[in-house]
């Protein structure tokens, strides 16, 4: 199953129903030039809107989560007698931070398995009585460029277990890393500077030792019983069964993931994409289109589509097509309800982001998640085209910009095909 199979599997089928009920206002389409230009939607699109909003999930149940997994045999795949051998189970999982022995970070109390010190399930979970927050997140791998699936990840934030080794000085870098069959070869460690474990800068959400996603205790497959969540940063910084950190004073990132000349500090982008248009297009009728559009850091404006002719040839000093004639798309609002397994569709604790009394999102789109979004392009005569989409981010910035480097997470813009008969 390809990724983009396994990100929303029901948008295809309630996407169709959204085509079917906005070609029923073809008519009506066709005397609204204003929807054309980007402005207000049409109420027979606005309807199918509604529609759409109620029936989608928003949310990725686990089982059809998209899945970047490292190990040979990877962890998960186990036997249930050497999970249970290895903490990769919540009944034995234990978890040490401890001082780094080559830049070591002055610290009173390590955690440790040899002491007797090291967190267990049972403490983790009397944590998380009083310190629980959720994270609305979306996780994407940047090498794929294709997001793995939406969540609300639950935790507690890691800084109240380094505060718990109670450091005095010397701690610049924490890095950790999770089980990989007791083989160095099969390390896979990421890191974080500290100062972003003890604050949660302009507004982000906490780091967390993340064990729920949408309500239900992580299976292997996402790395539970206990992973990293790291709200902000590209999936590999979210490692998966965790098992050790460490407290550093190196002045440097160590990540496994910058052998491969990869941006190992990089923040989520923000861009987008098509998600579904209709297999077959009559020339002379408008043609709806819906999309999804990952909200990075830098937040999301506007999302915008452009058709050209296949064969049109374009300046190669404009590769972006800065100066085509884009038109504005049509953001949706947040949804009624949130699929995804979340039992009785009811929110997490502590959500951040999230109005405690409404239930409702506090802005959207919202950072470090995705908005889906639906236009209807103007009709076309028969022929071959070439469908892109792209975001503005909040500070005017067109995609693929401000960071169009594809080792700090691919954000191209997409090309898709149109044939119109």
């Amino acid at each position: 199953m390809t990724q983009s199979q396994h990100f929303l599997p029901e948008h295809r089928d309630v996407s169709r129903r959204f085509f079917l009920n906005l070609l029923a206002g073809t008519a009506a389409f066709a005397s609204l030039p204003s929807w054309l230009r980007g402005n207000d939607l049409p109420r027979e699109c606005a309807e199918a809107c509604e529609a759409f909003l109620k029936k989608i999930e928003y949310l990725t149940p686990q089982e059809v989560f998209g899945n970047v997994s490292r190990g040979d045999p990877r962890p998960y795949d186990l036997s249930d007698e050497k999970k249970l051998e290895v903490g990769l189970v919540p009944e034995t999982w234990k978890l040490e931070v401890v001082s780094d022995p080559d830049n070591p970070a002055d610290i009173e109390n390590p955690l440790t398995k040899e002491a007797g010190t090291a967190i267990d399930w049972p403490a983790l979970m009397k944590l998380a009585e009083t310190k629980t927050v959720s994270v609305a997140k979306i996780m994407t791998c940047n090498n794929i460029g294709r997001p793995l699936g939406m969540g609300f990840w639950e935790g507690v934030p890691l800084r109240e277990l380094v505060w718990m080794t109670r450091p005095k000085a010397n701690l610049r870098r924490v890095y950790y890393h999770g089980y990989h069959n007791d083989d160095p070869k099969q390390l896979f460690q990421s890191s974080l500077p500290v100062g972003r474990i003890l604050e949660d800068p302009f507004g982000l959400p906490p780091v967390l030792l993340c064990y729920k996603l949408n309500g239900q205790y992580l299976n292997g497959q996402r790395g539970g019983p206990v992973r990293m969540l790291i709200p902000e940063a590209y999936g590999f910084k979210s490692v998966k069964w965790l098992t050790r950190i460490t407290l550093s004073n190196t002045p440097f990132a160590n990540d496994t993931y910058a052998k491969g000349n990869n941006d190992v500090d990089s923040g989520m982008k923000t861009f987008s994409q098509v998600l579904l248009k209709p297999d077959e297009i009559k020339a002379g009728m408008p043609i709806p289109v819906t999309g999804f559009s990952q909200v990075g850091i830098s937040g999301l404006a506007k999302v915008q589509t452009l058709v050209l002719p296949k064969d049109q040839t374009w300046p190669a000093d404009d590769p972006y097509f800065t100066t085509a004639d884009w038109i504005d798309a049509h953001i949706l609002p947040a949804p009624e309800t949130w699929g995804g397994g979340l039992p009785d569709d009811k929110l997490p604790p502590n959500l951040h982001g999230f109005d405690a009394e409404t239930g409702k999102p506090i802005t959207w789109p919202m950072r470090l998640t995705m908005a889906h979004w639906a236009t209807v392009l103007p009709a076309l005569t028969a022929g071959e085209y070439t469908l892109r989409s792209r975001t503005i981010d909040e500070k005017g910035h067109a995609q693929p910009m401000p960071r169009p480097f594809a080792k700090s997470g691919r954000n191209a813009i997409e090309g898709v095909e149109l044939v119109v008969g």
